[in-house]
């Protein structure tokens, strides 16, 4: 979505885990053969597994979109590989299962495709996270900062439970702002925030600042071109 991409890392963290539980298994050394971008693709990733070359390889930037400078990380092209995809979905599901999650929080838009896959392969509940007017019943609502004036998401009162263990997942952190917000909204019903997952990082907007201690896990991190 947002800024540019020249290059992308994979970025493995430890995850937080139920007491007695297991470390999760790093998929590869923090310093794997670094690939050049192939033309009209984000960056492709800096890590030994062959799943996340594959995956960086089809992110597509799209100059110029939404508006004039802006340079368009633009997943579609990911889900036009359905090894790709199912890679995706799999590196997500291999970090997440058997940890106790009981919620996937999907905010919307693109967190609607990674997330009910995820939820249903770690036998978690899918709770969609909207933006206002959308969902049908009782809602609570988180207001956030956008560049000029606010925006806010909502979520089905009811949905999370104060016991419940969440993973929101999205397709990209650029600012920060929307996770943000999700996770506030959750914690508001004394759920917790175990991680936020994205396929994307634009680090040079300072996304992982607004979520303060709040893991962050991404699989592609694309950096600001020179």
């Amino acid at each position: 979505m947002l800024a540019s991409a020249s290059r992308s890392t994979l970025l493995l963290l430890p995850l937080p885990t139920p007491p007695g539980g297991a470390r999760v298994r790093r998929l590869g050394p923090p310093g794997g053969a670094r690939l050049r971008r192939r033309r009209g693709s984000a960056a492709v990733a800096m890590a030994s597994d062959g799943r996340v070359e594959r995956i960086a390889s089809t992110i597509r930037v799209i100059p110029d979109f939404p508006k004039p400078g802006i340079l368009f990380q633009d997943i579609t092209t990911l889900l036009l590989d359905p090894q790709a995809f199912r890679d995706t979905t799999d590196l997500f599901v291999e970090r997440y299962k058997d940890k106790g999650i009981t919620v996937v929080a999907g905010v919307e838009a693109r967190g609607f495709i990674f997330g009910p896959p995820i939820a249903l392969a770690i036998g978690a509940k899918f709770v969609p996270i909207r933006k206002p007017k959308k969902l049908p019943g009782e809602v609570i609502s988180e207001e956030y900062s956008l560049e000029y004036g606010t925006d806010k998401i909502e979520m089905h009162v009811g949905a999370v439970q104060p016991n419940d263990r969440v993973v929101i997942v999205d397709d990209l952190i650029a600012t920060g702002g929307t996770l943000s917000a999700a996770a506030k909204l959750i914690e508001r019903v004394g759920a917790e925030v175990v991680e936020c997952a994205c396929v994307i990082e634009l680090p040079e907007l300072k996304g992982r600042d607004k979520l303060g201690n709040r893991p962050v896990f991404v699989l592609v991190q694309a950096e600001e071109s020179a």
